[in-house]
């Protein structure tokens, strides 16, 4: 299963991220992680030691090739297998998650991250017939709506939505919903962080309700999220299992993996 986690900047999609690749992982799933933010931050939520994240080898820009056919559907493809590039660029994380970075920004003034978005969305693509599928793929998208513009996350099997319980991260969450499903991604589904108390949570039901979007799950808020992060370190190895907010992911991760409510 391919799952990608997009929203709002802040809304906590990138510990979501890490946190579910691994809580995976300890199921004896084979996961890859990818980090497809210009800014990259999933290496600390993963647990990566501390300091790794400057070293890590974004996947090249160069890494796709055109095809010899013009027309050719589609046009480009890696270099390589993608097994050697899981081999060549994937950072080894814990519970035996693969980490691999789209890339970043290095210098002012050097233009966009077209390529970096392109080699992404190759990648994600050939992971499905990767060792005959069974791997299991999590990608933290970058915040905002311009990863769907670009078509990144064309070939992922399930979106999430991420929102806080305010009205600018929900707005910003049904965008992201209805561009998904323009790309044609058939399970797209909101997901509703730091959620504090049942004013809230029933807030968010509404505004779901008002919007024709399908609530997956409620992580409620959690003192550790805040801790872990400040510390610098990953939720499940500050908090365990018994982080409130750790028990939802692993119940939401339960839900994608079974299909249930899909």
């Amino acid at each position: 299963m391919r799952i990608a986690i997009a929203g709002k900047g802040g809304s906590g999609k990138t510990t979501i991220s890490g946190t579910m690749a691994r809580l995976m992982g300890r199921r004896g799933l084979r996961v890859v992680a990818i980090d497809g933010d210009t800014n990259p931050n999933l290496a600390q939520s993963l647990g990566v030691t501390a300091g790794t994240s400057e070293e890590l080898v974004a996947l090249p820009g160069d890494l796709l090739v055109r095809k010899e056919d013009p027309n050719a559907d589609p046009p480009s493809e890696l270099k390589i297998p993608i097994d050697e590039v899981l081999d060549r660029y994937g950072t080894p994380a814990p519970d035996g998650v693969r980490l691999l970075v789209m890339g970043k920004v290095e210098h002012a003034g050097r233009g966009c991250k077209c390529r970096a978005h392109s080699v992404a969305r190759y990648v994600i693509a050939d992971l499905l017939e990767y060792a005959n599928g069974d791997r299991e793929l999590v990608v933290d998208m970058e915040a905002g709506l311009e990863h769907l513009s670009r078509g990144t996350t064309r070939h992922v099997d399930v979106l999430l939505a991420v929102a806080e319980p305010y009205y600018r991260s929900l707005e910003t969450a049904r965008r992201v919903y209805e561009l998904a499903q323009e790309l044609g991604i058939d399970q797209v589904r909101l997901v509703a962080n730091k959620v504090r108390d049942a004013a809230e949570s029933e807030a968010i039901r509404t505004y779901a309700e008002r919007h024709g979007l399908e609530l997956l799950a409620e992580i409620p808020h959690d003192e550790a999220v805040l801790r872990a992060d400040l510390d610098g370190r990953a939720l499940l190895d500050a908090a365990g299992t018994d982080s409130p907010a750790v028990r939802e992911i692993d119940r939401l991760a339960g839900v994608l993996l079974a299909g249930a409510g899909l």
